[in-house]
């Protein structure tokens, strides 16, 4: 398990001053991110031999949202290594303990120089010893798009240079982002989200959101399709809302 501490900065809040989706990613992002610096595999080990992690899918259950100042513990807890896999945990935690969120990720070993997945090396598997997996609902990393509910196709978002990653395509993070942005309520109180990749965006590239709902008693489920110019799913982010009125 790899822990680091923190205090939510008012950069990370929102306008009730409570943690931001995107920010709990960014979160969750740069404990693996540290991680993989104090090596062995570090990034520019990964760099040296033209490889790098791809992200496959996000499962995120959130309990509670930190507020602004709120001082928390984020850990992961990588639990397989397997040819070209990598599968981890991700936590946010407060000090006295309590679980706010929870995460399963599946990431791809890949080798940018030949366009294949490649094989976890003993410095990669050295870097992050494993561990048994965290308590949640684990669920197929695969979305399927509802055939029912109600659809709507959203305005184009055209990738700008804020959406890259240091792999010069758009961040994770930031088509859940884009498909947050989408939701009818644009205060809804999400308490799970998962997210599909199945291409890379780069810059100037236009995505065509299309967004189906379906109520499921307290919750709306909001599954939001991220196409390419030819109609291709770039991603696809489901998101559950919990309309109850209860505050988190």
């Amino acid at each position: 398990m790899y822990t680091f501490g923190s205090r939510i900065r008012y950069s990370e809040v929102d306008k009730n001053a409570v943690l931001t989706i995107e920010s709990l990613i960014n979160y969750f992002q740069d404990c693996s991110t540290f991680q993989t610096e104090d090596g062995p595999a570090t990034m520019e080990y990964l760099k040296e031999r033209g490889i790098a992690w791809v992200l496959n899918a996000w499962q995120i259950e959130i309990k509670r949202l930190p507020k602004l100042c709120e001082k928390v513990t984020i850990g992961t807890v990588p639990y397989m290594l397997r040819g070209p896999l990598g599968l981890r945990n991700f936590f946010m935690d407060t000090e006295e303990g309590e679980r706010l969120a929870v995460a399963n990720s599946i990431w791809t070993l890949f080798d940018f120089n030949k366009g294949v997945p490649c094989k976890v090396t003993p410095e990669i598997i050295e870097a992050y010893p494993l561990e048994e997996k965290l308590p949640m609902e684990y669920l197929d990393r695969k979305i399927a798009i509802p055939t029912d509910g109600e659809r709507y196709t959203a305005h184009d978002i055209e990738v700008r240079e804020h959406h890259l990653d240091t792999n010069n395509h758009v961040n994770n993070g930031q088509y859940i982002r884009m498909a947050i942005g989408l939701l009818h309520e644009k205060d809804a109180k999400v308490v799970s989200l998962r997210a599909e990749y199945k291409k890379q965006a780069f810059l100037s590239d236009i995505l065509h959101p299309i967004v189906i709902v379906n109520n499921l008693g307290d919750n709306k489920i909001y599954t939001v399709s991220l196409n390419d110019d030819n109609g291709g799913v770039v991603c696809v982010v489901e998101i559950k809302t919990d309309c109850s009125g209860t505050e988190r």
